[in-house]
């Protein structure tokens, strides 16, 4: 079971980025109003297979921290989509996948 950490400010992304150093970070960017990010999400709660000592995971509620995605993007030099997952390590994007690319098959090859 996916044990989503909620992910609201700039601050957290720092804290993120920085325990990305210590264990893999998923962050997944999903919109509350969008069936494709609901299936996304859906599809990946479904599937999950990692435990909390394998790979940290973190919901970014795009309507609610729009801010924060935009500096998620800034950072990471990753084009903005919804839904989306980044795959953050030592403090890089070393993947990102949005709408029906977003898998466990997908997390699992890149870990």
């Amino acid at each position: 079971m996916i044990e989503w950490k909620p992910l609201t400010s700039n601050e957290e992304l720092d804290v993120i980025i920085q325990k990305s150093y210590q264990i893999p970070v998923l962050i997944l960017k999903h919109s509350t109003v969008c069936s494709i990010s609901a299936i996304a999400k859906m599809r990946l709660e479904e599937a999950w297979e990692f435990s909390n000592n394998e790979l940290e995971t973190y919901l970014l509620d795009l309507l609610s921290y729009r801010t924060v995605s935009n500096t998620i993007a800034e950072r990471f030099s990753v084009y903005h989509e919804s839904p989306q997952i980044l795959m953050i390590q030592n403090g890089e994007c070393f993947h990102d996948a949005s709408h029906f690319d977003i898998t466990l098959a997908e997390v699992k090859e890149v870990i």
